[in-house]
């Protein structure tokens, strides 16, 4: 199952919340990979979609906040079902 959440794509200006540095996207972008690893290893593999999620938090730079926020609202989607 899919679970989109249709947020547009837009920047800090719009959310007034800084984006990420290229040393704090690398960071992120190392940890990820790190823990996609570990998943696997531990017979717990993330899906397609969520390494996507992932990517895209990379590729928008978006903030701990705001990946928190949208991972939150996530599960209570899938909550609700």
């Amino acid at each position: 199952m899919v679970v989109r959440i249709g947020a547009p794509r837009y920047g800090a200006a719009m959310t007034g919340e800084p984006l990420l540095t290229d040393l704090e996207v690398a960071a992120a972008r190392s940890r990820r990979r790190e823990a996609v690893t570990l998943q696997a290893i531990e017979s717990n593999p993330l899906s397609p979609d969520q390494i996507e999620m992932f990517e895209m938090f990379e590729r928008e730079r978006w903030p701990h906040a705001r990946r928190r926020a949208y991972i939150l609202a996530r599960v209570a989607l899938l909550a609700a079902e």
